[in-house]
């Protein structure tokens, strides 16, 4: 059985007595006390997130806007210094290989952000496709930890040298924070206003301390994952191994905004190129329960008694007080509206299409 990795600050989850899981190969933090008391703490005021476990490709020098543009769908050519975009890689097929975040960091020199499962896949993958590209995998020696909710500014504002008003979303500046050298992005994963900060490994502790210290007469609380899928899942952001995967493409995941096939040819163009011009067979959909159900992940969906899917995501909703989920529809069948039922330990729960994101009214829109 393989070791699980840790973060910077296993020890200190442990000693706030975080509930540990086994997650893409770490051990992480699930919760502290409460997934519900914590959802509403980003909700209302502001959590503090370890997602160290995530990984970070830093690609470099004068082809590195080539490589980035040959492995992502969106355009990176676009992209300003200090500015981020997010994206996805595919395969030749237009299956989603994963999903990232892109940042360019300097005029030759970008950072990637995919997920932690996919680390050594994705680094093949792009060793694969772009073999001009002069890449480094920073993973274990980058700490991330996420700072979200409608007081992230005032808390953070108190510990950095930076203006984080004149922060845009996802646009980021480098700076210091509790003392430690960090780049400061204003993305999350939450719909909530928030910040991830990027540091050395090293320095995880001190600038976490220092969050929770200068967080606490705001309600600011330290939050686990589990907080982190309710919290994305309200705003039917995607979950790779859930929502996407290499079985689904980005048109029918509904991520064809980031799609940019004027940009130049890239793995997987031709494919998305005739799934565009014929349109996606399926959608991915948000649906509530109509009765009283937790549509987990998994749980069958059936339109007119037929089985067409299966849960992709699905929680009860902390914020909303019923049950949420995702799955794929037939074209034609996806309207909002929609009658389903989700077959929950033999039950069929009647449920309906409704209109995403499930909560439209986080601090990041206002």
């Amino acid at each position: 059985m393989t070791e699980l990795k840790r973060t910077a600050l296993t020890e200190t989850h442990e000693r706030l007595g975080a509930k540990m899981v086994p997650y893409a190969g770490f051990l992480m933090p699930v919760q502290y006390e409460s997934i519900t008391e914590e959802h509403r703490a980003v909700r209302e005021r502001a959590g503090l997130f370890d997602v160290s476990h995530m990984g970070e490709f830093v690609f470099s020098g004068p082809r590195a806007l080539e490589a980035v543009q040959r492995v992502t769908v969106n355009d990176a050519g676009a992209l300003e210094v200090h500015q981020a975009q997010y994206s996805a890689m595919v395969d030749e097929n237009a299956g989603i290989v994963d999903d990232c975040v892109v940042c360019r960091l300097e005029e030759e020199r970008f950072l990637m952000v995919v997920n932690a499962a996919n680390i050594e896949k994705d680094l093949a993958h792009i060793r694969r496709t772009a073999p001009e590209a002069a890449i480094e995998d920073r993973s274990e020696a980058i700490s991330l930890l996420a700072l979200q909710g409608p007081l992230a500014e005032t808390i953070l504002g108190t510990v950095t040298d930076l203006d984080l008003g004149s922060i845009d979303f996802y646009w980021k500046r480098d700076g210091q924070v509790a003392g430690v050298t960090a780049i400061v992005s204003r993305t999350g994963y939450t719909g909530e206003d928030g910040f991830e900060l990027y540091l050395d490994r090293g320095a995880s502790e001190t600038v976490w301390e220092t969050l929770l210290e200068a967080g606490r007469g705001h309600g600011l609380r330290p939050c686990g994952l589990g907080a982190r899928d309710t919290l994305r899942l309200e705003m039917k952001y995607a979950l790779y191994g859930n929502d996407i995967d290499e079985t689904t493409n980005p048109y029918e995941a509904g991520l064809g905004w980031i799609v940019k096939l004027d940009k130049g040819d890239f793995e997987g163009r031709e494919a998305l190129a005739g799934i565009q011009e014929r349109g996606p067979e399926r959608r991915l959909v948000g649906f509530r329960v109509l009765e009283r159900g937790f549509p987990r992940p998994g749980y069958g969906v059936m339109l007119e008694g037929e089985r067409v899917d299966e849960v992709r995501s699905g929680t009860m909703s902390p914020t909303l007080g019923y049950g949420i989920g995702t799955t794929y529809l037939p074209r034609g069948r996806s309207a909002i509206g929609t009658a389903l039922e989700v077959d929950i330990r033999g039950r069929r729960v009647p449920a309906e299409v409704v209109k995403t994101p499930f909560y439209a009214h986080g601090s990041l829109k206002r």
